[in-house]
């Protein structure tokens, strides 16, 4: 097989030709290796094979050409060493912490965060004997008194879903290894194009690949990436052992998502806000919260870690979930759909759907009310997704 360009290519190019590696037929367009296993010529080259040095393919559950390909060109965007790819984003937030995470360990996580992901630190790791400590993620002195004992990871998502909450990201990280923790950051708001959370201090990287890397709503994926070695030679026995492989064909799908991928993240964000003050204005809506508008709590700390305000944004409708509803069933062309990162604008109730299982306390704990609404934008023209959203929410 021969590989792409060994030059050093600029982020737009590598989202293009990072990773190629064509076979004997070279090919245009990324090949898809549709196979479970492998064959060999010999026994004695079965055995070789079995050194599992990497030169060799010998099962797609542990590797398979275009799985690795899509590795190797998000790495590459990424800046990071290694990238392991996995079934789901939700594998890969689970194996990211247990690849690592033992009994009498340690875990600080912020309570505003995506309900599995909540669910995992505070029923799964308690089952094996692992520490869970919740703090206020926006709050530093939480932070300070969390890590001030040793801890062995943290694990945070910045933008948080669905309340958009900013944690300032290089000062978590600097008490986290102070502590001996290993930071994990949930960078799927952001996505890769407008965060860089490597750069900022954090020691590894999650994607739920489903939602914009993919784009389009075609398929399941996730990934993990890390510039750490120790971390790295831990990860991949648990991937090759545990077995939450990504296929080869979601595989391409997210390759061929990943060559538009800035360019779609641009049109989407210079979307959104545009919404974000349109809705910001309207007498039917209490509250925005969108990084990109300086009424945001964190609008300054969001200006320093991110290149844009994003594609997610949230808000309150006034009178609660009834009016909620009305609003949300008279929408004609935005989807009621609990997913995001998608080519169309995708809508949802997180009180009754995303974050439903989390107590009224919790809710309110992370800004999630009755009226909550949370907006994921799309490509759309933008004056069609205001004008649905007023002519709904002028029903409510």
């Amino acid at each position: 097989m021969t590989d792409a360009p060994s030059k050093t290519l600029r982020p737009r190019s590598r989202l293009i030709h990072g990773g190629v590696a064509r076979s004997g037929f070279e090919e245009t367009c990324e090949a898809i290796f549709q196979t479970s296993g492998y064959v060999y010529a010999s026994a004695e080259e079965a055995e070789l094979a079995f050194i599992n040095d990497g030169s060799r393919f010998v099962y797609s559950r542990f590797r398979n050409p275009t799985i690795s390909m899509f590795e190797e060109r998000l790495a590459q965007y990424e800046g990071a060493k290694k990238a392991f790819a996995t079934g789901s984003g939700m594998a890969a937030v689970f194996a990211s912490l247990m690849c690592k995470l033992r009994v009498g360990d340690r875990l600080v996580v912020p309570y505003a965060m995506f309900g599995s992901c909540l669910h995992i630190a505070n029923e799964i790791a308690p089952r094996f004997g692992i520490e869970t400590v919740l703090v206020n993620g926006t709050n530093l002195d939480e932070w300070r008194a969390a890590l001030a004992k040793p801890t062995t990871m943290v694990f945070l998502e910045t933008p948080s879903n669905p309340c958009l909450e900013i944690i300032d990201l290089p000062a978590v990280c600097k008490l986290a290894h102070a502590a001996g923790a290993t930071v994990v950051v949930d960078n799927v708001f952001a996505s890769p194009v407008l965060q860089r959370p490597l750069e900022l201090g954090a020691d590894v990287v999650v994607y739920s690949a489903t939602k914009h890397i993919d784009g389009q709503g075609r398929c399941l994926g996730g990934v993990v990436l890390s510039n750490d070695q120790a971390y790295i030679d831990l990860m991949a026995p648990f991937l090759r052992h545990t077995g939450p492989a990504l296929s080869p064909f979601n595989a391409w799908l997210l390759l061929k998502g990943m060559e538009t991928l800035d360019l779609r993240m641009d049109a989407a964000v210079a979307s959104a806000g545009r919404v974000a003050a349109f809705l910001e204005g309207h007498a039917k809506v209490a509250k925005v919260l969108y990084p990109g508008l300086p009424s945001h709590p964190q609008y300054e700390l969001a200006k320093r870690q991110m290149s844009g305000g994003g594609a997610m944004l949230s808000f309150d409708v006034k009178g609660g979930k009834e009016e909620a509803f009305r609003f949300l069933n008279a929408l004609d062309m935005i989807l009621i759909s609990n997913n995001l990162g998608d080519s169309k604008s995708l809508i949802t109730h997180p009180a009754t759907s995303t974050h439903q299982r989390l107590t009224d306390e919790d809710k309110a704990r992370v800004g999630i009310g009755s009226g909550t609404i949370r907006l994921s934008i799309g490509l759309e023209d933008t004056l069609d997704l205001i004008e649905d959203l007023d002519q709904a929410l002028m029903q409510a």
